[in-house]
């Protein structure tokens, strides 16, 4: 088992170095907390307890809207200057919380050894999707749930071209590998996930839609008797 906050150690080499987007991105998803994102983070969480992996925690916003049933909270994170803004919010939770780093696609964590997986934000930006989920499905114990909220593909037809032209040019490398035209229902739907109720909505929720604003939120499960 991690130790807690064991993202302090020193990491001889980081799978992922987007040192200039971390730190955008942590001032950004600061300064939208109080535009809509905390509400959802807490929407996000609400109900989950036991152990629970964390995938792409960023700088650990999630943290402080952990309810107090949840045992434990690893946090993998592979972004060092994010990692340690996580190290800096699990201390402040109220709930124990382990920050290690690792990526999506290979998971330092053992098989079914979590009750319930979050994903909030990050696979946007996996380089690569089915592995991710398939490695979620094996921390997941089975009949485990998988609490989602991504943004991805939406609008009409000239914002989803817009996104696609975005995607096979500038976006990805300003923006830390991110991709706007990704589809997370259809993802979950292929790994082999059971979709529960899942809503759509924008971040921020009002003003102008951007590329970038358009959002799913819902929860998943890993089938009962399954590998």
């Amino acid at each position: 088992m991690p130790l807690r906050s064991a993202g302090t150690g020193a990491v001889p080499r980081d799978p992922v170095h987007h040192p200039l987007f971390a730190r955008s991105y942590a001032r950004v998803s600061v300064a939208l907390e109080s535009r809509g994102m905390s509400g959802v983070r807490a929407r996000l969480l609400a109900g989950l307890s036991g152990r629970v992996v964390e995938i792409g925690a960023g700088n650990g916003l999630n943290f402080a809207h952990y309810p107090g049933a949840v045992a434990e909270v690893v946090a993998i994170e592979p972004e060092r200057g994010l990692r340690r803004l996580a190290v800096e919010a699990a201390v402040r939770c109220a709930v124990p919380v382990d920050v290690v780093p690792g990526t999506a696609e290979a998971l330092p964590v053992k098989s079914e050894a979590f009750d319930a997986a979050v994903v909030s934000l990050v696979l946007c930006s996996v380089r690569d999707v089915p592995r991710a989920l398939a490695e979620l499905r094996r921390v997941l114990r089975p009949g485990g749930e998988l609490r989602f909220f991504e943004h991805g593909r939406g609008g009409g037809p000239a914002m989803r071209a817009t996104q696609r032209a975005l995607d096979r040019t500038v976006w990805p490398p300003l923006s830390g590998g991110c991709h706007l035209s990704r589809d997370t229902v259809a993802a979950l739907r292929d790994a082999g996930f059971e979709l529960g109720p899942y809503r759509r909505l924008s971040i921020p929720e009002r003003g102008p839609k951007l590329p970038p604003s358009f959002c799913v939120l819902g929860t998943a499960w890993r089938p009962a008797g399954t590998a």
